[in-house]
């Protein structure tokens, strides 16, 4: 029972982190309908943004936070505006074949501009243990749940509670009629690409202070699972993909601490292929009924 109970704890640790980058997907589905298959690699240059500011700029935690989030917010802004705004009316197919090069675009960029070598991110939280009974809680693990955890009340609250929250509802349920009550369609997609790459940014500094070694390709795994929490949740629903994250993040560490770990990724796209077999809205999506 000790031990099962510090796996929860490791368990929360990489359900925090899947958490912030599957919001990012929901988000982004929410609004537009669209997959953003570079969101994966969002999160990667958003732990370099954070390795920059720690290594380079020498910056604390809190500002390394703020700043990366910040600097990814606006790489997402930019991705919006350049890559998928054009292409908003196009088949959808095209909007797809398009995140995927945009994902590309960021990897080889990144891989051209740093190089291959695997960078260690500096250590910006003290090194501590807590001991509660038998479970061993570190000060990494501590303020990885407490910041995802706070961003994530941050964001079901100002979506839930706030007027611009409402407008980016609106525009998730009915794009054509938001126009007519004023409110800034293209606005509104870009501040949900801003969040959900912010929050991405987040996920990619939390990340590199767990497993402090970040390169070029870590977001394609890390992306591809985010994804299929947030599918597990029910793509769309930002609780979903909350409840995702953690679904899918204790499975990961259970199954690594019974089985042999390289069950881990056949855990994870063997639940995604399940639910897609018996449920296929996720835990907490809804069916939609289209009437033809």
């Amino acid at each position: 029972m000790p031990f099962v109970a510090q796996q929860m704890v490791n368990a929360l640790q990489l359900g925090s982190i899947y958490a912030l980058i599957a919001l990012g997907y929901t988000l982004v589905y929410g609004v537009l309908r669209l997959i953003n298959f570079a969101h994966g690699d969002i999160f990667m240059v958003g732990a370099f943004f954070s390795f920059f500011a720690a290594a380079v700029l020498g910056l604390p935690f809190l500002p390394t936070l703020l700043a990366s989030m910040a600097a990814t917010a606006l790489l997402g802004v930019m991705i919006e505006r350049l890559a998928y705004r054009p292409l908003r009316h196009a088949p959808r197919v095209s909007a797809v074949i398009t995140a995927l090069g945009v994902g590309l675009f960021l990897e080889h960029f990144t891989l051209a501009s740093v190089g291959a070598q695997p960078r260690l991110m500096p250590p910006l939280i003290a090194s501590a243990v807590y001991q509660a009974g038998p479970v061993r809680v570190t000060t990494v693990q501590l303020v990885i749940f407490l910041v995802a955890l706070l961003l994530m009340l941050i964001l079901d609250r100002f979506v839930n509670r706030t007027l611009t929250g409402m407008a980016m509802r609106a525009v998730s349920w009915d794009k054509s009629v938001v126009p007519l009550m004023g409110i800034s369609v293209d606005r509104i997609i870009a501040l949900t690409f801003a969040i959900g790459s912010g929050l991405a940014a987040a996920g990619g500094l939390l990340y590199a202070t767990a497993y402090p070694v970040i390169e070029p390709y870590m977001g394609v795994l890390v992306g591809w699972k985010a994804f299929v929490a947030a599918v597990v949740g029910g793509i769309g629903v930002i609780r979903g993909a909350m409840l995702g994250a953690f679904v899918l993040g204790g499975a990961e560490v259970l199954v690594a601490a019974f089985l042999p770990s390289t069950y881990r990724d056949f855990i994870a796209f063997g639940l995604l292929l399940l639910l897609l077999i018996f449920r296929p809205q996720g835990i907490l999506g809804r069916r939609e009924v289209q009437k033809v």
